[in-house]
């Protein structure tokens, strides 16, 4: 079908890198702002998309800035993971078989970790 002389990025790999630009800021940015924390590699447009997906998914909330919005994660990295692992569990009928299965795949230092939060032994983070 021709020579691509560039390579498509999956978009998971694309939101991580938008998410990432927005965890590092101070506050909200524009889509304009996060091309620029990008490096510019992305055209303005494939941002805003990526970042109007990210708000329907209620990962970023966003909120009037001229005449476009400016966007900030509503969560940071370790509470996204989480619900992500919560959607995961909820797609599922046999809640009990899916964390059977999760549990025993743990590392013998994440299932200590699980039990130490678990028992109410302080904060994993």
């Amino acid at each position: 079908m021709g020579d691509k002389s560039v390579e498509r990025r999956p978009a998971g790999e694309l939101e991580a890198g938008v998410l990432a630009a927005l965890w590092a800021a101070d506050g909200p940015l524009t889509p304009a702002q996060v091309q620029e924390a990008l490096g510019g590699s992305l055209a303005r447009t494939t941002v805003t998309t990526i970042l109007s997906r990210l708000h329907e998914k209620g990962t970023v909330a966003r909120k009037r800035s001229g005449r476009g919005f400016a966007y900030v994660p509503v969560e940071d990295a370790s509470g996204l993971t989480a619900r992500r692992m919560h959607a995961e569990l909820a797609k599922d009928e046999d809640r009990g078989a899916v964390l059977s299965r999760f549990v025993s795949q743990l590392s013998d230092e994440d299932e200590r970790l699980l039990r130490a939060l678990l028992d109410g032994e302080g904060d994993a983070g």
